[in-house]
């Protein structure tokens, strides 16, 4: 874990404090209060736009002061559930829309109902997706989705013509095997053997992750089809599991260095992509009997903890859908906010590259909202475990997936 240091001047604080920003409506008692903020978000890339919405904040709040905390995503859930069993859990914290149940429910955050002013400000869909048993336990701060990233000068090179939004996985797949080049160390696909590919590409097949009775049904033939094309491309079109191990960013440096010709990722990458002048562009992605992308939601929450819920829940507030939040958002692609307001999208999509930003609100028509149990991440782990039994030990995709689906029930 690591803190940021923040230093803004009074005058760059004033100037933040008159840009029509929204009110907290949190009165200064005398005393300043200082408010912890857990984070796996904003390290690296944007710890200095974080630091412009706290110094915003602050300014309006003179008697508030954030003190930022951060982890990495993949150390993020230990180091916090560690603080909580260890009762010294942040006053405030991001959740993810997959975790969030979990906390919720376990008793760790406040209601925070009460302290919100204009509901309408957010989406509905994000809005509810921080609700458990009608209770608004947090607030959406973002959004994002999953794209099909190309390098146009490794289309060029081939002579292909880019991805379109009509491609089907049939399309990716030809184009993907005339890409690749591995004695060259250049790849035509990369798309993760994961739970998290897994379920969007078994909405793409067009089946469905549970029944209507809410178990497993992911052992399909819609799953074994969604499970083939998955893993059917370490050691062919993109590299193997073993040459990946657990390098952490593999596929990102190799599309950076113009090794990789398509990439399933997220928008936040947009930000990374530009400062380092690979020639990119965006799509959504192919699906096969139908379209269906990955949607992610992060979200603020407030400890139960906590010994000023109504200065955390203001805080909370500002980081969802105060104006600076918004604009700093847009402006350096650090994903989207999850606020109600077309206007303000309109900026967004001005920035390039890449030049088919449309693509990002174009994926939304068909969202795939990733399947939530208590026990969320055990469940990933069984999936993505089931994925690379398939891989790496030629396990049948039919038996690893009923393997699968027998653990998945057995949690419930």
């Amino acid at each position: 874990m690591t803190r940021t240091t923040r230093i803004v001047s009074a005058a760059a604080a004033a100037a933040l404090a008159a840009g029509g920003l929204v009110a907290t409506g949190v009165e200064a008692s005398g005393d300043t209060v200082t408010l912890s903020y857990f984070t796996f978000s904003a390290a690296p890339d944007h710890l200095e736009d974080l630091d412009a919405i706290i110094a915003a904040f602050e300014s309006e709040n003179p008697g508030i002061e954030i003190e930022v905390q951060t982890a990495a995503y993949a150390d993020y859930f230990t180091s916090l559930q560690t603080q909580i069993a260890g009762g010294s859990a942040p006053d405030t914290f991001e959740l993810n829309y997959e975790n969030f149940v979990t906390y919720a429910r376990s008793g760790a955050l406040l209601d925070i109902g009460e302290y919100i002013a204009d509901p309408a400000r957010y989406y509905p869909l994000a809005l509810e997706g921080f609700t458990d048993d009608g209770v608004q336990y947090g607030l959406p701060i973002t959004f994002s989705d999953v794209v099909l990233i190309y390098n146009k000068d490794l289309f060029d090179a081939a002579g292909l013509d880019y991805p379109t939004a009509d491609w089907t996985w049939e399309d990716e797949q030809a184009a993907a095997e005339a890409l690749t080049d591995a004695d060259a160390g250049v790849y035509g696909d990369f798309q993760p053997v994961s739970f998290h590919e897994f379920y969007k590409a078994l909405a793409q097949a067009g089946g469905t992750f549970f029944d209507d009775e809410g178990q497993a049904a992911f052992n399909s033939a819609e799953g074994v089809a969604a499970a083939e094309w998955l893993t059917s491309k370490p050691g062919s079109t993109m590299p193997t599991l073993a040459d990946i191990g657990g390098t952490p960013d593999f596929d990102t440096a190799l599309f950076k260095s113009g090794k990789l010709a398509m990439w399933h990722n997220g928008i936040w990458q947009f930000t990374g992509l530009n400062e380092s002048g690979v020639n990119y562009d965006i799509v959504v992605e192919p699906g096969s009997v139908t379209d269906a992308s990955a949607v992610f939601m992060n979200g603020a929450v407030v400890s139960e903890g906590t010994d000023h819920p109504a200065e955390a829940a203001a805080w909370v507030a500002f980081l969802a859908g105060s104006e600076i939040t918004v604009e700093t958002r847009l402006a350096s692609s650090w994903e989207l906010p999850a606020v109600d307001d077309e206007e303000a999208f309109a900026s967004y999509l001005e920035i390039t590259p890449p030049a088919n930003r449309q693509a990002v609100f174009d994926a939304l028509d068909n969202v795939a909202l990733p399947p939530v149990i208590e026990r969320q991440q055990e469940m990933q782990d069984i999936v993505t475990q089931a994925l690379e039994r398939i891989v790496s030990d030629g396990v049948d995709p039919q038996e690893a997936l009923d393997d699968a689906a027998d653990e998945v029930n057995s949690l419930s």
